[in-house]
């Protein structure tokens, strides 16, 4: 799976950028990055902490990230066996597809009916949650680190304090009258 110039790790890192850029792709960071296809301009879910999400014990994958490498990596080989493709030999499979061919591969792990499908759809969902929330991080901290998802989605970044307070209501009116013995905080009596 690994060549003798990259290490496990190093194969590990890549195979996981590779899928999460499959999900929400970005920008290459260099001419030479293989983990990252370069299918869309800006920064993606790579960009935006994925990886270091994935390895989070919260997320509940951080010990099985060696499987899902390893799994991913086999059904990369199999689908490059059954279109005839070579792989880099120096590359873990799945970062040797091409963005078109990583992207058949996760279509046909995701579909419903696929054995393995709420597998790669756990992992799906967390390398979009690293973009569209930054899940990892401290949402201001997030958020004065310039967080690429969250500036795309237009995240609104909190006052001076650090708080987030809203003189405008988002739908223009009240939704709702505050409960009598709310406290002056917003808080419940």
């Amino acid at each position: 799976m690994h060549s003798a110039h990259t290490g496990e790790n190093s194969d590990r890192i890549s195979t996981l950028e590779a899928f999460a850029d499959t999900i929400v792709p970005g920008e290459k960071r260099s001419a030479g990055d293989r983990a990252i296809a370069g299918a869309a301009d800006g920064p993606g879910a790579v960009a935006a902490g994925a990886v270091e999400l994935l390895g989070t014990p919260a997320t509940g994958l951080s010990d099985a990230l060696d499987d899902y490498v390893r799994s991913l990596n086999e059904h990369a080989t199999a689908h490059a066996a059954r279109r005839g493709l070579r792989l880099d030999p120096g590359l873990p499979p799945f970062t040797a597809l091409s963005y078109e061919d990583r992207t058949a591969v996760v279509a046909a792990l995701v579909a419903p009916g696929h054995p393995e499908h709420e597998l790669w759809v756990l992992l799906t969902l967390f390398c979009n949650m690293a973009f569209d929330t930054g899940a990892h991080l401290h949402t201001t901290d997030a958020l004065a680190a310039g967080h690429p998802g969250l500036t795309a989605l237009g995240f609104a970044k909190p006052d001076a304090d650090g708080l987030w307070r809203f003189p405008r209501f988002s739908y223009r009116r009240p939704l709702a009258r505050p409960h009598p013995d709310t406290a002056p905080s917003g808080s419940p009596a």
